[in-house]
């Protein structure tokens, strides 16, 4: 018998994450003939909007609209899903911020096993299903099994399931506000107050369409010249990873990752950085992924389109020279 899962869809201002259609592959990577449904909970017209661009990629649409969900809130959402989601079936969230938050006391609530942050799924074998994770920022893959006999909650990393294209279908929205909000809304010690945005600096990555993104292999800040004059040979902007930004070497609006900035290159160069979850977190739209590592055990290699195994300190200028060298 085919699984029911549900998805649970992350949006912004009425703008879809990237990471509802990777979840539609993950579900088939559990069950290929998985029935698939949505949750989409919000306020007033973005929700709906949301609504109309998942329905092309899911069979189903469950939504709760209410004026005080204009914010996501994970101690009041795991509420109003414990009221309408049945027990015994696979919910997958993304595995970021708020999913991190959400997913944990979600299992509770409907009395189901927590897999966190998978990367991929190898089916179901006796009950339990066969899912891989990362260990020590990707440096061994687990191998586990979870008991899906009460239904389970997982958290999904994004950018680890490549985003369903097939879309085509015309998916049913169910309203279901009704049902979540029996008893009324669930209470919570937290309230949202605002939101504070980051500061742009100097130059804002994430309108840029190529970037040159440096990590800790660079090894000192006198260093970090070497990338400037890359990028500007190329016609990029320079990203980071976190510890660049640690050491002050350079400014915060340039992080890319869960903890800074989200982008959306046409092309991402990855230069000395490992490629642990947090940074890959802040990298969206399918780049074309240039890493060059020394260390090629490095998990950035397992997402980049190419990779090179070499000293960037060596490679880099090295590369600079052959670019302006084509330029003329």
């Amino acid at each position: 018998m085919a699984l029911h899962i549900f998805s649970y869809i992350l949006h912004k201002g009425a703008v879809v994450d990237d990471s509802a259609l990777e979840m539609v592959t993950a579900a088939h990577e559990i069950d290929p003939e998985a029935s698939v449904t949505a949750l989409v909970i919000g306020s007033g017209t973005d929700i709906d909007s949301v609504c109309n661009e998942v329905a092309s990629s899911y069979q189903n649409i469950w939504k709760i609209d209410n004026k005080d969900l204009s914010y996501a809130n994970g101690e009041v959402i795991r509420g109003l899903l414990s009221r309408i989601l049945p027990k015994g079936n696979i919910v997958l969230v993304p595995h970021e911020h708020f999913g991190m938050d959400l997913a944990p006391g979600l299992s509770v609530k409907l009395e189901a096993a927590y897999l966190p942050d998978a990367i991929s799924f190898e089916g179901i074998e006796a009950g339990k299903l066969k899912a891989i994770r990362e260990e020590y920022s990707g440096m061994v893959s687990t191998h586990v099994r979870c008991d899906i006999s009460t239904g389970a909650v997982i958290t999904v990393r994004p950018g680890a399931f490549k985003a369903d294209e097939s879309k085509g279908k015309t998916g049913e929205v169910a309203d279901k506000t009704t049902e979540a909000l029996t008893g009324g809304l669930p209470g919570g010690a937290r309230r949202f107050i605002e939101i504070v945005e980051a500061e742009v600096g100097d130059v804002d990555i994430t309108k840029s369409d190529t970037l040159v993104s440096v990590g800790r292999g660079i090894e000192d800040e006198d260093n970090i010249e070497i990338i400037h004059e890359l990028a500007e040979t190329m016609g990029a902007d320079v990203s980071c990873s976190r510890p660049i930004v640690d050491a002050k070497w350079l400014e915060k609006s340039r992080q890319v990752g869960t903890s800074g900035q989200t982008v959306r290159p046409k092309v991402y160069m990855a230069l000395g950085i490992s490629g642990s979850f947090q940074h890959l977190g802040g990298l969206k739209g399918a780049p074309f992924i240039i890493a060059v590592n020394k260390n090629v055990k490095a998990p950035i290699f397992q997402v980049a389109d190419i990779g090179v195994v070499a000293d960037i300190l060596d490679f880099v200028p090295e590369l600079t020279d052959k670019i302006k060298e084509m330029k003329g």
